[in-house]
């Protein structure tokens, strides 16, 4: 596995086990990613709770329970799709902190408003508040597939860091 991910995934792992806090990671775009870099550390479980990997929307409804409407209305790859996503996450496993990770790898379906290489990421804790959002939209550009999800990927572990780097949201801005 890419060293890179390998060291994001250790620090996750310690940084958490150290707070004897459980991450769980939803993943779209990223296909499981974030999860196999995880589980690749001898000793995760104590740490990793689970994975999701919800790729359609029909997974994103039926895994996680992210709302039609909200898919409708703002498309999976959004702000809202995304915090829907992690508080999901949080809600069907028993873990501490939820990443997700939804985004547009191509080489093709994305649009002039949602280019490839837009990806939409959303961090939520089982004590915080579900009406502030925490996410954080990245645009990598067209760095071929393979690359924008391991730099998804790579900000998705970011994330799951103690003080990560997202910022909140205010839910009218999505």
């Amino acid at each position: 596995m890419d060293p890179e991910l390998l060291a994001a995934a250790t620090r996750v792992l310690d940084a958490n086990r150290a707070l004897g806090r459980r991450v769980v990671s939803v993943e779209s775009c990223t296909g499981g990613i974030v999860a196999a870099a995880l589980t690749e550390i001898a000793g995760a479980s104590d740490v990793f709770e689970r994975g999701f990997v919800t790729y359609s929307n029909d997974a994103k409804l039926e895994a996680v329970g992210v709302n039609q409407d909200i898919l409708e209305t703002f498309g999976a790859v959004s702000i809202a799709v995304a915090w829907a996503m992690a508080q999901g996450g949080l809600v069907h496993s028993h873990a501490d902190i939820a990443v997700a990770v939804t985004g547009i790898a191509g080489p093709g379906g994305g649009s002039a408003k949602k280019p490839v290489g837009t990806v939409v990421f959303a961090r939520a804790t089982r004590d915080g508040d579900p009406d502030v959002v925490v996410a954080d939209v990245r645009h990598f550009g067209d760095l071929g597939r393979s690359e924008i999800r391991r730099q998804a990927a790579l900000v998705a572990l970011e994330l799951l860091m103690p003080e990560a780097g997202a910022v909140p949201v205010p839910a009218s801005e999505e």
